[in-house]
């Protein structure tokens, strides 16, 4: 039996004070842009300006820690591409294969002048694909109706095309959320949730699998391993999204998983937690059978946990924090190296005051320092020249400067932009100062 007919057949917010807006139910950084919609994550996600060229660190930020290992010529260039209501791609739901496919190709072909080598593609974004998955529904932002058959293969399309390109082709998936919407009538009929209501959660208007139960951690690492299986895909990505962002006066109603499986821990939130580190595990662990060499990278909310809290912590307030909100110890993830890279979501800039850019940094850098997970930097380009944004959100040098300060820390392997549409677009010119600046040549991705 070859490997590939093996491996299918073996897969059976943010800051309380000042509050910044939620992101978008695209997704992380990735899949989520900042306002308060259905699947976003809160505004949290926001980075923001680092100091000038040849700028000092801002006062009150830590100094890049000694590294004794040399900086790496390879780089991340990322960005981020998310499908999910049709945030990036496909402009919308309905168009032609024909159509899709173009305006895939010019998110491809931008990254390259761009010189960018990574394309963070989001396939599984509500428990759905953008391949011919045997275990869920096309997605609905192919066609405009769960199920139907596109008429092509956009991952297999967007694999072969990337790599013709010289670009790095991640697979994003979203593991629990099945819809931004609460009527389980509304999924195709074939959807494994309306099969299995027992697995279902409805909270904050929206559904999502249960990560408390066994049968379902087993299911989406199988539906996530598909991809893996069928497309030499270089790496799978998962955003912020684990248990669901907190919303005030409403409970994750868990307690039946909790009272089945949770007795042997000391606290429901430990035992969340451990559901989310075996999630971790278990899907790097499948990821390296199945496809050995494809890397794992997970991109989450830009706080561990505030020192106030926890004096591992960093120097922040944010109302959100990964570790008690989330149930997601990204620490340890980048401590104990279950996983390839991290790409915190630094949404935010240089000097805010609930968190400041440059000393989530530092703190990254040093929670990532002499260890072998890479480190990059999620970067919120929707942010530059956007309405509402900050002063600082408005000066084309922004995220210049972000790369500049972040050059400081060898542990910082490179950085990740939040999204495509705002790669395409660049109102202000942001991303032509960022390519001007740090840009020049082109770089292969870290390995």
């Amino acid at each position: 039996m070859s490997r590939r007919a093996f491996a299918l057949a073996a897969l059976s917010t943010l800051a309380s004070a000042p509050r910044a807006a939620a992101r978008s139910t695209a997704g992380p950084g990735p899949d989520s842009v900042p306002d308060p919609a259905p699947g976003a994550a809160p505004a949290g996600s926001a980075m923001d300006p680092a100091p000038a060229e040849g700028a000092a660190v801002p006062a009150g930020s830590a100094a890049p820690a000694p590294y004794p290992v040399p900086r790496a010529s390879a780089q991340m260039r990322g960005v981020w591409i998310a499908t999910v209501v049709n945030r990036d791609w496909p402009s919308r739901p309905g168009r032609t294969a024909s159509e899709q496919r173009k305006e895939l190709m010019a998110h491809l072909d931008r990254a390259v002048r761009d010189r960018l080598n990574t394309v963070i593609l989001q396939v599984r974004p509500t428990a759905d694909a953008l391949w011919p998955s045997p275990y869920e529904p096309w997605s609905e932002y192919l066609t405009g109706t769960q199920g139907r058959d596109p008429g092509w293969d956009p991952l297999g399309t967007a694999v072969e095309e990337a790599h013709a390109r010289g670009l790095e082709l991640h697979a994003w998936c979203n593991p629990y959320r099945i819809a931004n919407h609460a009527d389980p009538a509304r999924l195709a009929a074939s959807h494994p949730a309306r099969k299995h209501p027992d697995w279902v959660v409805r909270h904050g208007g929206r559904l999502y699998y249960n990560p408390g139960l066994p049968a379902v951690r087993a299911f989406v690492r199988q539906a996530m391993l598909d991809a893996v299986a069928r497309y030499p895909v270089d790496a799978v990505h998962f955003d912020d999204y684990f248990y669901p962002y907190p919303i005030a006066g409403q409970t994750f109603d868990d307690d039946e998983a909790y009272d089945r499986y949770g007795g042997a821990f000391s606290s429901r939130a430990a035992w969340r937690r451990d559901n989310i580190d075996k999630l971790v595990r278990e899907m790097a662990a499948g990821i390296k059978e199945v496809r050995p060499g494809t890397r794992f990278g997970i991109s989450p909310f830009g706080v561990w946990r505030n020192a106030s809290t926890d004096t591992r912590g960093s120097d922040t307030r944010a109302g959100v924090q990964t570790y008690d909100d989330l149930y997601a110890d990204t620490r340890r993830w980048v401590r104990e190296h279950w996983i390839d890279y991290l790409v915190p979501q630094l949404y935010w800039h240089i000097g805010y005051s609930a968190a400041d850019y440059a000393r989530l940094v530092a703190w990254w850098a040093q929670v990532a320092q002499g260890t072998k997970t890479h480190l990059y930097v999620g970067e919120a380009l929707y942010r530059a020249g956007a309405a509402g944004q900050p002063a600082a959100w408005q000066d084309p040098a922004e995220l210049s400067r972000h790369l500049t300060l972040a050059a400081a820390y060898p542990q910082v392997r490179g950085h990740v932009f939040f999204a495509a549409k705002d790669l395409a677009a660049d109102p202000i010119g942001a991303m032509a100062r960022v390519v001007a600046d740090h840009y020049r040549g082109p770089a292969t991705p870290p390995r």
